[in-house]
C-alpha cells in the first residue's frame, strides 16, 4: 500500500527502498514459518527507482532469504504526491517487466497483480508468460468474473453458469452453515 501512513511508518511498498530489511523479515517468517510457504508481494519500484534495476535485485535478496513465490503489482508506487487510490490507476501498467523476472528467474513462482479485468488475460498469462496471475479489485467490482473460472482456466466443470445460480448455491451454503451453529459473520 502507497499511502503517507505507510510511507511514514517504512512498511508496505515503501519497504522496497530497504531491502535488507525486507530479506531480513522474511528470512526470520521462513524460520519460524516450517513447511509453511511465505510469499512477498510487492509493486516494481517506488517514486523514483528504476524497476529495471530494483526489481531484480529486490528478487534475488529476498530469494536468498527463502521465498519462493513472488506477487508483483506491475506498477511502481509514488509514496508521494499520489493517493492510494491513484496509485492504482495513474503509474502505467508494465506487464513485460514482470513477464521478463519470471524469465530470469524461471524457479521462482513469479505472479501478476494489476489491472487484470479478464480470464481471457489470465489464461493468456498463464499459458504463455507466468506461473500465476493474482486478480484483486476487478474481482470486487465485479464478482461474476469468477463463475467460469474452473472450466476456463483449470479445465474443470462449472458448478454455476451465472450469477443467480452462484447467489443460490451461497444461500444454500449460508443456510447449512447456520444449522452447523455457525455465525455468517465469520
Amino acid at each position: 500500500c502507497p499511502s503517507s501512513r505507510v510511507n511514514s511508518g517504512n512498511f508496505g511498498a515503501a519497504l522496497m527502498k530497504n531491502i535488507d530489511l525486507v530479506s531480513d523479515c522474511v528470512e526470520a517468517m521462513v524460520n519460524a514459518a516450517g513447511s509453511t510457504p511465505v510469499s512477498v508481494k510487492s509493486r516494481i519500484g517506488v517514486d523514483n527507482q528504476n524497476p529495471d534495476e530494483i526489481l531484480p535485485n529486490f528478487i534475488s535478496k529476498v530469494r536468498d532469504s527463502g521465498c519462493n513465490t513472488f506477487i508483483i503489482h506491475a506498477r511502481k508506487a509514488i509514496l508521494k504526491g499520489l493517493s492510494p487510490k491513484e496509485n492504482r490507476k495513474i503509474p502505467p501498467l508494465n506487464y513485460p517487466i514482470v513477464f521478463e523476472m519470471q524469465k530470469y528467474f524461471p524457479g521462482l513462482e513469479i505472479i501478476l497483480n494489476g489491472g487484470i479485468k479478464s480470464l481471457t488475460e489470465v489464461k493468456d498469462y498463464i499459458e504463455n508468460k507466468l506461473v500465476g496471475v493474482m486478480i484483486g479489485r476487478e474481482i470486487y467490482e465485479n464478482p461474476s468474473i469468477l463463475i467460469n473460472v474452473d472450466r476456463d482456466i483449470f479445465g474443470q466443470a462449472c458448478h454455476s453458469s451465472n450469477m443467480n445460480d452462484v447467489v443460490r448455491s451461497m444461500l444454500d451454503y449460508c443456510y447449512d452453515s447456520m444449522s452447523q451453529g455457525f455465525n455468517l459473520n465469520h
